[in-house]
């Protein structure tokens, strides 16, 4: 086993880690929640069923990977539309 005295790192140097802070214009593009209304679409003017599925599947994909920053009521209510 090695000694105490031939370790490098310096524990008073460690600090916590911080996550940086993102304005809401910089997050990333939600795909999963533009998929969604891509298939929305197709669904009501297609008439197409399977889009309408892959649009449900593809919005609570997005519902569930939503971050605690980007949660407010109206995006909420608005994506479950």
């Amino acid at each position: 086993m090695a000694s105490q005295s031939n370790d490098p790192r310096l524990p008073s140097a460690a600090r916590p880690y911080k996550a940086p802070v993102i304005a809401a214009q910089d997050l990333p593009i939600d795909y999963s929640g533009f998929i969604a209304v891509i298939f929305g679409v197709f669904g009501a003017m297609f008439r197409y069923k399977l889009c309408s599925w892959l649009a449900i599947i593809f919005c609570a994909q997005s519902l569930a990977n939503m971050r605690n920053i980007e949660n407010d009521l109206k995006q909420i209510s608005m994506a479950m539309m």
